[in-house]
């Protein structure tokens, strides 16, 4: 790929690996972060082998009235920032209008600029599903269920996605765009920051779930994740949004996993609540969380998931790492940075 590349938050996990895959290959990077001079934050990026003459970071934040227009001369945009966390004091605010006007400054600087031939949004499952039901979950489905109290984040994920959908259908601009989908993306960092998703595997280990829950995830790759924009951005056919997601794992099986690659000494939950008393617990407890956490669980536990992830493989040709790969190799990176312990 020798196309001259926009990434939005640059800094971030699944762009940090987006752009250690672009630079292997060669591309020429423009990435915004908040701070480029900001070495705390950057250093991982500037310091990745060919970072020195194909990747030059700018300014950018989604809150500024136009933070993208001066650097639209590119072929590819991809746009992965947006804010990622449950609980926030002002949903509005902290989540939704960054995630949309983000988004809607990126397609806006885009349209202004006749050399970009495609974007590509990282959004989310979130935008797909806000209550598992069973049902098997496609590219075809809407989360018509969040709001700003009832799954924030997942709301700010479904506003910022269908508002780029909007935007090209009432705007009819130049370029196309193609919409990566992923569920919880896990995999080694490329810094010590903890992300929403990791958390959760910090949580498990470190003793802050005091039983398992009959909570289920769908997992995916972060090197997964990369390797689906790249293939979004070389593969002229691709088109639409795409699931992207491996496989659904229950919280049982997660610690199982845990405890077989090592971590038996840790804190892991032993006690089971998984059945139908146990949901109704969970339930009541989640009143005593902090409103996003508790929203979540209201909404995800004891409740089936199911997706089909054809489309992104048989279009984009993606070969995912299975759930227990990317938990082991999370897990380690965590380990690495010492979040939690050593296995044994």
């Amino acid at each position: 790929m020798a196309d001259k590349i926009l990434v939005s938050g640059a800094s971030g996990f699944i762009a940090s690996h987006i752009i250690e895959k672009l630079l292997a290959a060669g591309s020429e990077i423009v990435g915004t972060v908040r701070d480029p001079a900001n070495y705390e934050k950057t250093a991982h990026l500037m310091t990745m082998k060919g970072a020195e003459t194909h990747l030059t970071l700018v300014a950018a934040d989604l809150n500024d009235s136009d933070p993208f227009s001066d650097y639209v001369d590119v072929d590819i945009i991809m746009h992965t920032a947006s804010p990622y966390v449950l609980t926030v004091k002002n949903a509005q605010r902290d989540l939704v209008a960054p995630a949309v006007n983000g988004t809607l400054s990126m397609l806006t600087a885009a349209a202004k600029s006749k050399r970009v031939r495609r974007v590509i949004l990282t959004s989310s499952m979130a935008a797909v599903t806000d209550e598992p039901d069973g049902r098997l979950l496609t590219e075809a489905d809407w989360n018509n269920e969040s709001s700003l109290t009832r799954n924030p984040y997942f709301y700010s994920k479904v506003l910022a996605e269908r508002a780029a959908w909007d935007f090209m259908k009432r705007e009819n601009p130049h370029f196309d765009l193609i919409v990566i989908n992923p569920f919880l993306v896990i995999g080694p960092a490329h810094t010590a920051s903890i992300n929403t998703s990791h958390q959760i595997l910090v949580d498990l280990v470190n003793g802050n779930f005091p039983a398992i829950i009959d909570l289920t995830w769908g997992f995916v790759d972060v090197r997964d994740v990369a390797d689906a924009h790249i293939a979004a951005a070389n593969i002229q056919a691709a088109s639409g949004r795409y699931v992207c997601a491996t496989a659904t794992i229950d919280m049982s099986k997660v610690v199982d996993i845990a405890r077989a690659n090592g971590w038996g000494h840790a804190k892991l939950p032993k006690m089971s609540l998984t059945g139908p008393l146990g949901t109704a617990l969970t339930k009541l407890a989640s009143y005593t969380q902090p409103s996003g956490a508790g929203s979540y669980l209201r909404t995800h536990v004891g409740r089936a998931l199911r997706f089909d992830n054809s489309k992104i493989r048989n279009e984009l040709a993606i070969n995912f790492r299975s759930p227990e790969t990317s938990i082991r190799d999370a897990l380690v990176d965590l380990a690495k940075w010492n979040h939690i312990p050593q296995p044994r």
